[in-house]
């Protein structure tokens, strides 16, 4: 790329930021807007924004509750006026990343939604999920044994760890590391296979193909375990996968099932990089606020709909006495 090239890129991404910053001002408008019609002239003291997603919100929640798999991941928040030095966005997702990417022939619902508490207690998932009972895919945190769904572990967390062992071992070697590690993708590459395959197709090829590789796994990290130094990177890396175990080989019992929790991961991680921009929430309020704004904006990028369009329509009608929350799911209004 030339220089006269450079400058004109630049241009083009200086002319796109400042389309969305004025996007982004006019929503916010809007918000001011619909909070008039809601709540009259003076909306001082009313939750605020965030709020008038309630219902939405809800109804989703509903809608995710009945879904067979759910993916949740946590990460910290700073809350200017709370008495924790740490609160936390807790989230929780279903289907895929866009509508194309889910299994055939399922009738999955793509949903995020974010949860804020003052805390890490597995209570905080535990009320969230109400008595859910089928699938949970998470990363290990004990946290989420306290509720009453399947738990599914997570190969993308056990993998990095044998990663960071390999890092940390330096010049001295990373033998071992690297056998997990190339076992590991083994697994990964037959899920390549299986993206666009039906949910039997996917239990049929795990049962013949993936079965015997985590056998071979199991076989090396019983044996690794006692060779390896517990509070070395790599005995760590050992004793997780061993201590997940149960975890790591269900997701071969199900086809809706997947390999690793990056569903949650990747949904969580527009939070997290907004978290850099404005570092901290000031109230549990704003906090609470932010959760159900990005939940609605998340799960409507899942839907692959235009989230501005989405999210004025809906402030539109949300503002309304009478409005049929059903027919603002991200997957009906995708209908229209």
């Amino acid at each position: 790329m030339n220089e006269k090239e450079y400058q004109s890129r630049i241009a083009e991404l200086e002319a796109l930021l400042e389309e969305k910053s004025a996007r982004i001002a006019y929503l916010e408008e809007q918000f001011r807007v619909a909070q008039h019609k809601q709540f009259g002239k003076s909306t001082e003291g009313h939750p605020g924004q965030g709020e008038l997603f309630k219902p939405l919100y809800e109804q989703l929640h509903q809608h995710l509750l009945k879904q067979p798999v759910i993916a949740a991941d946590e990460t910290t928040l700073k809350v200017v006026e709370s008495e924790k030095v740490n609160s936390y966005m807790w989230l929780y997702a279903s289907g895929a990343d866009l509508p194309s990417d889910n299994i055939p022939d399922t009738a999955t619902s793509n949903i995020v939604l974010y949860d804020y508490h003052n805390s890490r207690a597995g209570q905080c998932a535990v009320d969230f999920l109400n008595g859910y009972n089928d699938y949970l895919q998470v990363d290990g945190y004990q946290g989420y044994e306290q509720t009453q769904a399947t738990l599914i572990g997570c190969w993308a967390h056990a993998r990095r760890k044998f990663m960071e062992a390999k890092k940390g071992a330096g010049k001295k070697g990373s033998g071992k590391a690297d056998w997990a590690i190339n076992h590991i993708q083994k697994l990964y590459r037959i899920e390549t296979q299986l993206n666009d395959k039906t949910v039997e197709v996917r239990y049929l090829t795990r049962q013949e193909k993936s079965l015997p590789l985590l056998n071979q796994l199991h076989a090396w990290l019983m044996k690794s375990v006692q060779q390896v130094l517990p509070k070395t990177k790599l005995g760590e890396a050992i004793q997780y996968c061993l201590n997940q175990w149960e975890k790591l080989v269900r997701y071969t019992l199900d086809g809706q099932l997947k390999i690793d929790n990056n569903r949650a991961e990747r949904a969580i991680k527009p939070f997290v990089i907004g978290r850099k921009n404005w570092l901290f929430s000031q109230t549990a309020t704003g906090a609470n606020a932010s959760a159900m704004l990005y939940s609605i904006i998340e799960t409507a990028k899942a839907n692959d709909l235009n989230v501005f369009e989405y999210a004025m329509t809906c402030l539109d009608e949300l503002s309304k006495p009478d409005v049929d929350i059903e027919q603002l799911l991200p997957w009906q209004f995708a209908k229209r």
